[in-house]
């Protein structure tokens, strides 16, 4: 197998690297899906993690960002961006392997402190890893196709994702019911499918071919400077880490509010997120396209105030009496936050790509991911540590209702534990967003126009869909059909005296 770099690379090759890095992508989310997320946390929970450890667990992920000065280093030394992501990756996947492996070594099985220690070396070496397939795959996909290949490849893992949450979630409710003394090593085992499913997407990388990068001669030091004396990706960088960090105050708690606070099973917790995920899934696509048509930034401005709603909806989740109205709350907030994160993930991703400078990539996505990180990082850890003092310093908002009968107490807001994160992390994220405007991107639409054309295709695509139904009826018309003709009949008129009266 020949490893290295290509000079020029024909279609067939092209296409060919990016059904594997499709394939990378199906096989590492599968790995993600039992290694992290929900069911790390319920597995640290059961293990009787301290919220500043849950806090620990969530931060880790992005503490161990700056490792990717080192894959920097490597690049500009070796010029081999494959072999450094494949070797890495490996590396990645066998504190994984190890954490799965444990329980049957060692009778005492493992702690918290062990699975930290193993986790964050997996996050060193994939931060390492991740930094070098950046680089390689910017160079790889055609710049005209970012939008639609990166949706299309979240859509596909996504998919997997809540096909495989779904099972192993309804699989581990199982096990808590009927044998309960099996759970921990049920994540265990997890562990150990994981880190077998991460060496198989080491192996469709190393069938991706890598075009031949272009040699950064600078100082480290000197081309990280470089990121920073660009006023428009700096603006960028400022947007993106208040962002996150007032993100990552919040939404690392959310599978613990719902685990501890409300008493949700995991099966629902679980399901809960597959919900937000097939919202996400279903608008993927659409915002792919706009990404293509318009721009990223059009895309964040629609879908970031939407996701702030469903965080701060977050805090008045636990006020029902009834659990009932509580889960329908929780419904609506995952699929309005599925199509906003879906929208969020693709267009920030994509924007890195976009305004960094093709032969100095690596080092501006590298930057952004770092300043991303140390944010991201420090949100959690704080929220770890305020919890135990928010927890005791509950605040209640009343208001009395009076009549000659009786008196009535309306409680507005309710403030206890999380629930101070989620009101301060919205109002963090909301005040976010006056740095996006100062983003410039080429091909930048106006927010109004965009939502406007979303409008007009959605009204298109309703009134083709009812032509199809009075064309397929015609000769049958139900009376339900008959009122959809007469309100159709009744819309075109309308519409035609409208333009008569603006002509």
């Amino acid at each position: 197998m020949n490893l290295r770099p290509s000079e020029f690379l024909a279609d067939s090759q092209v296409k060919k690297g990016l059904n594997m890095v499709m394939a990378d992508g199906m096989t590492s989310e599968a790995m993600v899906v039992f290694t992290s997320g929900t069911f790390l946390t319920a597995m640290a929970v059961n293990m009787g993690a301290t919220n500043f450890q849950l806090g620990l667990f969530a931060a880790l992920p992005t503490f161990t960002t700056v490792f990717q000065l080192f894959s920097i280093w490597m690049v500009r030394r070796f010029n081999n961006r494959r072999v450094i992501t494949a070797l890495f990756n490996s590396l990645a996947r066998l504190p994984i392997l190890a954490i799965g492996i444990i329980p049957f070594v060692f009778s005492r099985g493992t702690s918290i402190q062990v699975l930290l220690l193993m986790l964050f070396f997996q996050h060193v070496f994939g931060d390492i890893a991740g930094a070098s397939w950046n680089s390689w795959i910017k160079d790889l996909v055609p710049g005209q196709q970012l939008g639609a290949f990166f949706s299309r490849r979240s859509r596909m893992a996504q998919v997997l994702n809540v096909t495989l949450s779904l099972t192993t979630a309804i699989g581990i409710d199982y096990i808590k019911v009927h044998y309960p003394q099996q759970e921990i090593l049920t994540y265990h085992i997890l562990f150990l499918l994981g880190g077998a499913l991460g060496l198989a997407s080491v192996a469709f990388l190393l069938r991706t071919p890598e075009p031949q990068a272009q040699v950064m001669d600078d100082r480290l030091l000197k081309l990280f400077g470089k990121p920073l004396k660009n006023k428009n990706f700096k603006n960028l960088l400022i947007f993106n880490s208040f962002w996150a960090f007032a993100l990552n105050l919040a939404t690392p708690f959310f599978s613990v509010f719902m685990l501890k606070t409300i008493g949700l099973p995991l099966s629902y917790i679980i399901g809960l997120g597959i919900l937000g995920q097939i919202s996400g899934i279903l608008s993927l696509k659409i915002w792919g396209n706009y990404s293509d048509w318009f721009s990223n930034k059009t895309i964040i401005s629609i879908c970031a105030p939407l996701y702030i709603t469903c965080i701060l909806a977050f805090a008045f989740v636990g006020m029902p009496e009834s659990k009932l109205v509580s889960v329908l709350m929780l419904v609506a907030i995952h699929v309005f936050s599925g199509v906003a994160t879906a929208g969020i993930n693709l267009a920030l991703s994509n924007i890195g790509f976009k305004l960094a400078p093709k032969h100095e990539s690596i080092v501006y996505i590298s930057t952004k991911n770092m300043f991303v990180a140390f944010f991201s990082t420090i949100a959690p850890m704080l929220g770890g540590l305020m919890a135990d003092f928010f927890a005791t310093h509950p605040f209640t908002w009343n208001m009395q209702f009076s009549t000659a009968a009786q008196t009535q107490n309306i409680t507005v807001l309710n403030l206890q534990g999380w629930n101070y994160f989620f009101i301060i992390g919205g109002l963090l994220a909301l005040s976010s967003l006056r740095f996006l405007s100062k983003i410039k991107e080429e091909g930048e639409v106006d927010k109004d126009v965009v939502v406007t054309h979303m409008q007009v295709r959605f009204r298109s695509r309703v009134r083709y869909n009812l032509g199809r139904e009075v064309t397929n009826s015609i000769y049958h018309p139900s009376a339900t059909m008959k009122r959809k003709v007469v309100k159709m009949m009744k819309y075109r008129k309308q519409r035609r005296e409208f333009l008569r009266n603006t002509a």
